[in-house]
C-alpha cells in the first residue's frame, strides 16, 4: 500500500513539473505586435513583444493627439498656437514645458544654432501653416529681430515674451519627444522590447526576441517617392536615433534650392556641405534637437562640438559632400554596431 501510494505522489510531481515547465515556455514565448497610423503630418511604426497580445493603438493615437494639440502650430487652439496669437493667461501643459526646456539646454550647448524662436522665418519661407513669402534682404534682416531664445522665457508655466511677434516652432524637436512619450507609455505597460518610429525619429529598447533591433538610414538622395535607398544599417539597443538631412523638405525657385532647415544667426536656409546628420542620444528629443543643430553648423564645427561635449554621450553618422563625392564621419563607439551598404 505505502509503494502504491509514492508511485502515486512520484506520478502526480512529475506531472506538476511536466506542467510548470511547459507553462514557462508558454509564457517566454512573446507576441510579436506592430501598429501603424498617421500623425504630425508624418506616419508612424510601432513593433513591440507582449506577454498578453494586447493592442494599444488607441491609447497611442490619443497620446499624439495631445501632444499636437500642445504643440502643433497648424491647430488654431493648440497651446502653442495660442501663445503666438499673444491670447492672454495661456498655461503651458507638461508636454510644453518639458520641450521648452529641452530647448533652451540645447540653444545654450550649441550657442544658438538651435533655436526655437525661428518661427517667422520658418513660417515666411513657406514650411509653416502660412503662406510662402519671396523675401528681400530687408525683410529678413527684420525677422532676425524677432529670432533669439533668450527673448523667451518661462515662469509659473506662462511663457513670457520680450516682443510679440516672437513666434516659437517646435518642429525640430516635438518628433523626437513624442517618440519619447510613446516609448514611456510602453513601458508603463511593463514592455520591455519595442521600436518606436515616428517621422524617422526612433527610439528601440531590448531585442525583437533574439535579435538586436536594426534600422537604417536613407541616403540623402531627394528621390520623393516612397523607394528608400539605404546607405547604412546600425544595431540599435536602449538608445534613440534622429535624422536631418536638407534633402527631406525643400522646394526649388528658380535656380536655387530653399531647405527648411533655416540657420537662425543668418535668416536663410543653412548652407554647408553636411547632406544628412543622424545622432544617437539616451533620448530621442535630444537626439532630433542635436541633429538639427548640426546640420547647421556644419560638419566641422559638429565636430569639434562633439569632441568638446563627450558627456552628452552622443553618436552620429555624418553624410557630406567633397568635390562631388559622398563621404561619411562615424564615431568610434558606433563603427562596431553599423553595416555600411555603399
Amino acid at each position: 500500500m505505502t509503494l502504491e501510494v509514492n508511485n502515486i505522489f512520484m506520478t502526480k510531481t512529475l506531472l506538476l513539473i511536466l506542467l510548470l515547465v511547459l507553462t514557462s515556455c508558454a509564457s517566454d514565448k512573446k507576441e510579436i505586435i506592430k501598429l501603424e497610423g498617421n500623425s504630425q503630418g508624418t506616419t508612424y511604426h510601432i513593433t513591440y513583444l507582449s506577454d498578453n497580445g494586447v493592442l494599444y493603438q488607441k491609447e497611442i493615437d490619443s497620446l499624439l493627439k495631445n501632444i499636437d494639440q500642445s504643440m502643433s502650430t497648424w491647430i488654431p487652439t493648440s497651446i502653442i498656437s495660442r501663445i503666438n496669437n499673444n491670447e492672454k493667461n495661456v498655461v503651458v501643459d507638461e508636454y510644453f514645458r518639458t520641450v521648452f526646456n529641452k530647448s533652451v539646454e540645447v540653444s545654450q550647448k550649441t550657442e544658438g544654432n538651435f533655436d526655437i524662436t525661428v518661427g517667422p522665418l520658418v513660417n515666411s519661407w513657406g514650411f509653416g501653416p502660412t503662406k510662402k513669402n519671396k523675401l528681400s534682404k530687408n525683410q529678413v534682416d527684420s525677422l532676425l529681430q524677432l529670432v533669439n531664445y533668450k527673448m523667451v522665457t518661462l515662469k509659473n508655466n506662462r511663457i513670457i515674451k520680450s516682443k510679440t511677434k516672437i513666434q516659437i516652432d517646435f518642429n525640430a524637436i516635438a518628433q523626437g519627444y513624442s517618440v519619447d512619450v510613446i516609448a514611456d507609455f510602453l513601458e508603463s505597460k511593463r514592455i520591455k522590447n519595442y521600436l518606436v518610429e515616428l517621422g524617422g525619429e526612433i527610439k528601440a529598447k531590448g531585442k525583437k526576441n533574439t535579435e538586436e533591433w536594426k534600422v537604417g538610414i536613407d541616403q540623402p538622395t531627394e528621390d520623393k517617392s516612397d523607394r528608400r535607398k539605404l546607405e547604412a544599417i546600425i544595431t540599435l539597443n536602449n538608445r534613440a536615433l534622429a535624422t536631418s538631412g536638407n534633402y527631406r523638405k525643400f522646394y526649388i525657385e528658380g535656380n536655387q534650392k530653399l531647405s527648411h532647415i533655416i540657420d537662425p544667426k543668418t535668416g536663410y536656409a543653412a548652407k554647408h556641405n553636411l547632406l544628412s546628420t543622424t545622432v544617437i542620444a539616451d533620448d530621442a528629443i535630444t537626439a532630433d534637437a542635436y541633429a538639427t543643430a548640426f546640420m547647421v553648423m556644419g560638419l566641422k564645427k559638429s565636430i569639434a562640438f562633439l569632441e568638446k561635449n563627450k558627456s552628452l554621450n552622443l553618436e552620429v553618422y555624418f553624410i557630406y559632400d567633397e568635390n562631388g563625392h559622398w563621404k561619411t564621419h562615424t564615431s568610434q563607439s558606433l563603427k562596431k554596431r553599423i553595416e555600411q551598404l555603399n
